[in-house]
């Protein structure tokens, strides 16, 4: 048995380092790195069923077409003329554009974005922008820190408090919860705030039960106290902000007795919190669920500016900490991507791609590529989302398996799984390291990398130049902008992973990304992107009794979808038997009031669609709530977002998921 270390490509917080076991050139088992500084030893379920997903005979191993109606298994020559053939066609009846590029993150790797580099030397396309998990946070944060930075994990050693807002850090960042644990046996409060009382939420020392989609009204009323107080950090304020005033102002405009009412939070918690952000350094560890709102920006944003007034940004043991961008940064991925070779380029939102395809008549779209993605449970409003991918005249799907993505497709391309393929992991969400993963087995079948695929492709369209270069080489090209740091492929592959030249506490200096340098309450760059004005807005959940009342009568409860805790997304229902059904979580005043019991067939709806499973009761959350994991596949059950519906968020980078009502009843 030859062990060898590699690494974890999931999109996901963690970004782990494995040994893996490997025995007669097939993968056997999945362990932790001890040795690796931050996961040391310890990963997830949904990492080690990464051996299965390599060795499941439910893989697509070889290329397929859909004729008649039915698969049928072609070459790799027959595939990609075909392929080629179509986009040619589209591109001079049209232009670059008429072809499509689906596509998301469910497996990261540095080599991954050679779609972009593809595309580009094609001319251009139709590319999809925004993110469906965190697209509204990110844009908050980059109006007002100018980018998305966290503290470094081992900084939470300097948090005299710690607030986890919205992550469930137990499911989806377990060795932040491993932290928590620690800094608990300490004596440093925890406290977590979250519409559901779920595994992190019994850890701590305080859980503040909130109405879903109404954070940003707490952190608003925290905010209020602190100011009433005097407790504001007026050194920061005065020197390194813009538009405090504005705050101010926003705060004086709302009482306490109306945020209470609005958030479901009493004004004693709402004072106990105002303590805790003042008693720090206060570390808050913000989740990506709360901005799945049409109101998520502004949540964020309300919540940076509680962190700001309060004198937590740029301290050891403080910071906002909710993505990492500075990590992906840190690669010279122009040198991959080319940018300057894209000519022509139309741009639809991850949220919005189904309504912009059916709409695009003029320059419809001609042939679509689904990449590291499945569309078809992941994109709100399923149906909508089936419709639009229908129809389009040539789908192309690149997948390891059968998913109701790769079911609509006219051709299916097998690709490899992550140790059948050569890259380097890491993660722009938790810690500031990255990891290299050799080549370990052979493909299975005849599947091919991300890289070859598009070399194969370019070399029909008349590119192939583009793509003359080995695994090495790319990744070398990757790699220029840290050789600086004495950081090399050399390097890499010796140490296996090595962290990245990243600030361990972002804006230490007081300088910030912001077009003034400064931390800005009222956005500067709202301005420049065309909103009216930079101001932080006080805004309600679309689908809320104030918006919508009549609908909210009808349809009463509120639906959040949930990462699942075994699957990252959709990626591993059809490999695990217990999870192929759906299980319907309904707070249990909702049971009480339905007559619903543990294990009843029950039915969630709204005016988009219906979905069935078994309930089972949760406690001590907030009582209007029902959760359904997301990435359920439709043979098994789903997809749950047949009920969400699609648009974006007020900044318009983020999906609204959860800005979702519904009904249920209880099926005989």
């Amino acid at each position: 048995m030859e062990k060898a270390v590699s690494a974890c490509p999931l999109n996901c917080w963690d970004a782990c380092s494995f040994h893996v076991n490997i025995d007669q050139q097939e993968v056997r088992s999945i362990a932790g790195n001890h040795d690796h500084p931050v996961t040391q030893g310890k990963i997830c379920g949904r990492g080690r069923l990464l051996a299965e997903r390599t060795n499941s005979p439910q893989r697509i191993l070889h290329p397929l077409k859909k004729w008649n109606g039915e698969w049928i298994q072609i070459s790799w020559d027959q595939a990609l003329d075909e392929i080629a053939l179509k986009m040619k066609e589209a591109k001079e009846k049209f232009s670059p554009r008429a072809v499509m590029h689906s596509h998301d993150y469910s497996n990261n790797g540095l080599l991954k974005c050679l779609d972009q580099r593809f595309f580009n030397c094609f001319g251009g396309l139709t590319e999809v922008v925004g993110s469906l998990c965190w697209g509204a946070g990110i844009a908050a944060q980059k109006w007002d820190f100018g980018n998305a930075y966290s503290h470094a994990p081992d900084d939470i050693e300097n948090s005299k408090r710690i607030v986890v807002w919205g992550r469930n850090a137990a499911n989806t960042n377990m060795h932040l919860y491993i932290r928590l644990q620690n800094m608990k046996k300490k004596g440093v409060p925890i406290t977590v705030i979250d519409p559901i009382h779920h595994t992190t939420a019994k850890l701590a020392d305080r859980y503040v039960c909130i109405k879903p989609g109404m954070d940003g009204w707490l952190a608003l009323g925290v905010i209020k106290t602190i100011l009433k107080n005097g407790w504001e950090d007026k050194h920061f304020i005065e020197n390194y902000t813009e538009g405090f005033q504005d705050l101010v102002e926003l705060a004086s405009s709302i009482s306490f007795k109306e945020i209470e009412k609005a958030a479901d939070v009493s004004r004693e918690t709402i004072q106990e919190l105002a303590d805790t952000y003042t008693s720090g350094p206060t570390s808050t560890f913000l989740g990506l669920g709360m901005q799945r709102y049409r109101n998520g920006g502004n949540t964020i944003r309300l919540i940076d500016a509680l962190a700001a007034v309060s004198g937590n940004v740029g301290i050891p043991g403080g910071g906002c900490n909710y993505g990492n961008l500075a990590v992906g940064e840190s690669f010279s991925k122009e040198k991959l991507t080319l940018p300057e070779r894209r000519k022509e380029v139309r741009q639809f939102t991850r949220m919005n791609q189904a309504e912009d395809i059916l709409g695009a008549k003029e320059l419809p779209v001609e042939v679509l590529f689904i990449t590291r993605s499945n569309p078809l449970t992941q994109v709100p409003d399923t149906n909508r989302v089936r419709k639009a991918f229908e129809s389009v005249p040539t789908v192309v799907a690149v997948d390891q398996y059968m998913t109701d993505s790769a079911a609509i497709a006219d051709y299916v391309l097998p690709c490899t799984t992550v140790f059948e393929e050569e890259d380097i992991y890491y993660a722009s969400m938790y810690h500031h390291y990255m990891n290299y993963g050799k080549k370990l087995v052979p493909p299975k079948g005849e599947a091919k990398s991300d890289r070859e695929i598009w070399k194969m492709l370019a070399e029909r369209l008349g590119f192939g130049d583009d793509f003359k270069y080995t695994t090495d080489d790319f990744l070398e090209m990757g790699l220029q902008s840290l050789n600086k740091y004495g950081i090399t492929l050399e390097k890499l592959k010796k140490e296996q992973f090595i962290e990245l030249p990243v600030d361990s506490v972002p804006w230490k200096d007081r300088h910030f990304q912001t077009p003034t340098g400064k931390y800005e309450f009222t956005s500067t760059l709202a301005l420049q992107e065309g909103f009216s004005d930079g101001k932080i807005k006080l805004i309600y959940p679309e689908e809320s009794e104030v918006n919508l009342p009549e609908h909210t009568k009808q349809f009463p409860y509120q639906l959040l979808t949930i990462h699942p805790l075994r699957s990252n997304h959709s990626q591993s229902y059809h490999l695990i038997g217990s999870l192929q059904s759906i299980t319907v979580h309904v707070s249990d005043s909702i049971a009480d009031f339905k007559g619903i019991t543990e294990g009843d067939t029950v039915e969630i709806y709204n005016k988009r669609g219906r979905v069935r499973g078994k309930a089972k009761i949760i406690k001590n959350g907030h009582p209007n709530v029902i959760n359904v994991d997301e990435g359920q596949w439709q043979r098994f059950g789903g997809s749950i977002n047949v009920l969400t519906p699609s648009g974006e968020s007020d900044l318009g980078q983020g999906s609204t998921f959860y800005d979702c009502k519904v009904d249920i009843e209880k099926i005989s």
